[in-house]
């Protein structure tokens, strides 16, 4: 039994501001309008012999991640959640979804773990990569992916490969590994491309879910511990499983590179070529879209004159022009733009770092926010009023709620709405409207099977989010209605 088991999260700092903590990388489109979260899991559900997909995502992320997966080739496919409160690195995730997998399927099962917003783009050489890692993992082997380096590469971790391990038939399965090295300067790079003997570490992994945490009470007990207290107080029963926050939280933040890889026995790594990124800088993600004669890449409508070397990607509904520019990054976004020049980009983070700081909203959402139902987006907003656009999607329902501090006006765009106003129930048509006094319970519906629009103007003395009480809700949002409760 081989389980995928995809890794989706992120803070949404290295692609800002496409990528938010709310719309983390795993979300962002590439140019095929695919996912790199998507991408992951048709990769993974087109293995041989995959009957069960494993997420570990934030609890934040459950609804939208559904939603990426029912618009995916995986059928036959079953879907499993862990849900984190939190981030805590790589290895308590890992750590949590073996557990799973023992409670589930036993020491047979084989965990394939790959993180959700990495790109492959030779899924065959993928597929036999996966083979070998596979046989190796069964045979009790810790198995990493190595990627071939083709060029001096400071941004990645390496690996020194060791003796080669069982022969596949047409050569070893892979290889003993000597050392886990940290990213290496430039000069160091190039001589780790010259000796052939070093890999670029995928972050990618295989291994047999007891072989694992077996591992990790060898080399990391008090992690292994307090992951068995966070079971303990878990209830394994709960679908998708919400893992609880106060004993998550007290885990350490740790990659399972530090706490098991480097340290653990009969570690193994499967060299391999397999056109594959992070996409951890603009450069990258940049590079997916072809080159004009003049070395410009555009994702979206752009007029570049007399321009070279640029990246361009607009994504606000504007025309992007550029006159006389060379080798420089420009994102264009419905509330953030981004400007560097295209060796300066990685200092995005320190921009993120500084808005993060001042309390911007543009760190966590864009102007076009996801709910379980569907998507709202903040068309204008001003002294006392805010004016939005909510699309609900086919028998989706917001939850019957309240506001203190504002009254709302709806325009029925597209669709048909059921609405619930304080004691009365009624169908608003297109081109109907409703009024919502403040403290008045209320609900929006779409009994339909096509998108519900509507424009909602808000007016009142307070407009934030958090003004707002829920008495239902079928997310699982309003008090006493079990996991899953937010904003």
């Amino acid at each position: 039994m081989l389980v995928p088991v995809i890794l989706s999260g992120g803070a949404g700092t290295r692609l800002w501001p496409v990528s938010r903590r709310a719309y983390p990388k795993p979300f962002i489109r590439l140019p095929d309008g695919r996912s790199l979260l998507q991408r992951t899991l048709e990769r993974a559900a087109g293995l041989e012999g995959v009957r069960q997909v494993l997420t570990v995502t934030n609890r934040d992320h459950y609804f939208q991640t559904r939603d990426e997966y029912a618009a995916c080739r995986a059928s036959g496919i079953a879907f499993d959640y862990l849900l984190e409160p939190c981030g805590r690195n790589t290895a308590p995730a890992i750590g949590l979804a073996a557990r799973r997998l023992l409670e589930q399927a036993g020491g047979e099962a084989v965990m394939l773990v790959l993180p959700a917003d990495h790109l492959v783009e030779d899924e065959t050489a993928f597929a036999e990569a996966v083979a070998r890692a596979e046989r190796l993992a069964r045979a009790g082997h810790l198995v990493t992916f190595g990627i071939r380096p083709d060029r001096p590469e400071t941004g990645y971790g390496y690996i020194r490969l060791g003796a080669p391990l069982e022969d596949g038939g047409d050569g070893p399965l892979g290889h003993a590994v000597e050392a886990f090295v940290e990213k290496p300067d430039a000069e160091t790079a190039r001589r780790y491309l010259e000796d052939g003997g070093y890999l670029w570490n995928s972050g990618m992994f295989c291994f047999r879910a007891d072989r694992i945490l077996e591992a990790m009470g060898e080399t990391a007990p008090e992690l292994l511990e307090g992951m068995d207290a966070c079971w303990a107080a878990a209830d394994t029963g709960q679908e998708p499983l919400e893992l609880p926050r106060e004993a998550f939280e007290r885990l350490p933040a740790i990659s399972v590179d530090y706490a098991v890889m480097e340290k653990a026995r009969g570690v193994a790594v499967v060299p391999c070529d397999l056109g594959w990124s992070d996409i951890g800088s603009w450069d990258a993600l940049g590079g997916l879209v072809p080159a004009d004669e003049a070395g410009n890449r555009v994702c979206g409508e752009a007029v570049l004159l007399d321009s070279r070397g640029c990246l361009v990607r607009s994504e606000g509904g504007r025309v992007v022009a550029g006159v006389g520019l060379e080798g420089l990054v420009v994102v264009d976004t419905p509330d953030a733009v981004l400007v560097a020049p295209r060796a300066q980009a990685q200092r995005v983070r320190e921009v993120v770092e500084r808005l993060r700081a001042a309390g911007h909203e543009t760190v966590d959402h864009h102007r076009t926010v996801h709910r379980p139902w569907g998507t709202y987006t903040v068309l204008e907003e001003g002294e006392r009023f805010k004016i939005k656009r909510i699309v609900v999607k086919p028998g989706a329902s917001l939850s019957l709620q309240m506001h203190y501090h504002r009254s709302e006006h709806w325009v029925v765009v597209s669709g048909t709405a059921r609405v619930t106003n304080g004691e009365r129930e009624w169908l608003v048509r297109t081109n109907e409207s409703t009024y919502i006094p403040a403290g008045t319970p209320h609900r929006l519906e779409n009994p339909g099977v096509v998108p519900l629009v509507i424009i909602e103007v808000q007016s009142g003395e307070y407009l934030g989010e958090d003004d707002i009480v829920r008495f239902e809700d079928r997310y699982g949002r309003a008090p006493g209605n079990g996991a899953l409760r937010r904003r």
